[in-house]
């Protein structure tokens, strides 16, 4: 309580990764989601593994990320990521292509970035991959792009409070909040369009 009340007055909310780990472990999930994922801290990056299907090929992947920086705003939702620390070990005796291409160690794992960029069918989130960075702008997906209530919502928020970082501390996870209160007048009229 003492670590969660430090970063409140820092303008960060402080999640317990834990919450993060029984929400994935009680939210059923679909036939093409990663299985079996898991979470842990390497401040201040976050490190995600999970059991994913590439390319036909059952593969154990995980990589530390870090949330480098944030747009969040009615019309983006962008997010810098630097991705290290990428490992792959194929599952099972599978004889793909890209089981032969993971087991020889031929594809460059120190540069994610650049093997997204081969992908056959690309994200639409996706902005740009190069080397160890990232860069998504989740409002590209149409799905949040025209869900009315996420868009009210961020246009009510965004211009008092925005959120400007994710970082780890310890097995917290920390949600850096950016304070505009002369934005106030603009929240207020987008609150009583949500409401009308």
């Amino acid at each position: 309580m003492f670590s969660m009340a430090r970063h409140a007055l820092g303008l960060r909310i402080a999640v317990p990764i834990d919450a993060l780990r029984w929400f994935i472990a009680n939210t059923p999930p679909s036939k093409k989601a990663p299985q079996d994922v898991t979470i842990t801290a390497k401040p201040p990056a976050i490190v995600l593994g999970a059991t994913v299907d590439l390319m036909g090929t059952s593969v154990r992947a995980s990589a530390a990320i870090k949330i480098e920086h944030m747009e969040v705003g009615p019309d983006q939702l962008r997010i810098q990521l630097r991705v290290a620390d990428v490992t792959m070990k194929v599952l099972g005796e599978s004889q793909s292509p890209v089981a032969g291409l993971l087991r020889s160690g031929a594809l460059d794992l120190s540069k994610p970035g650049n093997l997204v960029n081969f992908m056959p069918k690309k994200p639409d989130v996706l902005v740009s991959a190069k080397d160890d960075v990232i860069v998504l702008d989740l409002m590209k997906n149409p799905k949040i792009r025209q869900h009315e209530t996420v868009r009210r919502v961020l246009e009510t928020l965004t211009p008092v409070v925005n959120v400007a970082g994710l970082s780890t501390d310890g097995d917290l996870l920390l949600i850096q909040i950016r304070a505009t209160p002369l934005g106030f007048p603009r929240a207020l009229n987008a609150a009583r369009a949500l409401t009308s």
